[in-house]
């Protein structure tokens, strides 16, 4: 199976990131846990069966069209978690939640630059939820479907979105959040501040954004060329859409997902179906 070739490296200005000095941590994780001893609990939302059905088949896309990546023992834990973390089909109202109201309280502490990759990390989850939703509504609407969906209504129901620079926003924004992650977990602070973190996050409840911080932390740490993991999953992602939306360069007609033998999700999702 190819792919098109490597796309270099695009340059960009990031801000710098300003070091917190040990006293700051030591403030920060004081008031962290005062803050935090009324935490608010959300009430999950339960994935309707289209729903369910749409992030299990885009779940089971990805992981497919990115294989490789899974299978090769530097990029793996890394693709793992964007699978696991972004494109689950599990409700993540908790972690959002919580993210925000952590996010909110640690910007009085930690320079902006230092947060900045959680403040994307919650961009992209709302971003990815909408996109979702109204993919969802124009599958059941317009095309009528009630739980289940082929490759063709699936495509067809992205181009009656008619979203494609949001799309193409959707992908940069996981980039970005890639090449942020990559610097801000170089920071001698954020292991020990996660690590003192974890012990009162789970006594208040602050469970989810705790696990998806440390996840995200720790899935980095084998990854040594992040820009050649972030170029594979520009250019493939890229051409998938380009192709839905009948751009030139886009993935080959037999192969639309770019996977090893060309077969669409939902082939494998029936034969796991009971």
């Amino acid at each position: 199976m190819s792919f098109p070739p490597d796309i270099p490296p695009k340059k960009e200005t990031t801000p710098t990131l300003v070091l917190p000095g040990l006293r700051d941590a030591g403030n920060l994780m004081s008031n962290l846990r005062a803050s935090l001893a009324h935490h608010e609990m959300v009430e999950g939302k339960q994935l309707s069966p289209l729903m369910a059905y749409l992030s299990a088949w885009q779940s089971l896309r990805l992981s497919r069209t990115h294989a490789d990546l899974l299978n090769d023992p530097e990029f793996s834990q890394a693709c793992g978690f964007f699978l696991s973390d972004i494109y689950a089909p599990r409700d993540f109202s908790q972690r959002d939640h919580d993210g925000h109201r952590i996010y909110d309280f640690m910007n009085r502490f930690l320079p902006e630059a230092t947060l900045l990759p959680l403040s994307m990390a919650l961009e992209i989850n709302t971003l990815t939820q909408q996109l979702d939703l109204a993919l969802a509504e124009k599958l059941r609407n317009e095309l009528a479907v009630a739980d289940r969906f082929d490759q063709y209504q699936y495509e067809e129901a992205y181009r009656l979105c008619d979203n494609y620079d949001v799309r193409v926003r959707q992908i940069e924004l996981i980039l970005e959040l890639g090449v942020h992650l990559d610097r801000v977990r170089r920071l001698p602070f954020i292991t020990s501040t996660l690590r003192l973190a974890r012990g009162p996050a789970q006594r208040l409840g602050w469970y989810d954004m705790q696990a998806f911080l440390e996840r995200g932390f720790a899935a980095l740490k084998s990854l040594r060329r992040v820009e050649v993991f972030l170029q594979r999953i520009e250019q493939r992602e890229k051409a998938i859409l380009d192709r839905i939306y009948g751009l030139p360069g886009g993935a080959p007609a037999n192969n639309p997902f770019l996977v090893s033998d060309g077969r669409s999700p939902e082939i494998e999702l029936e034969a796991r179906a009971p």
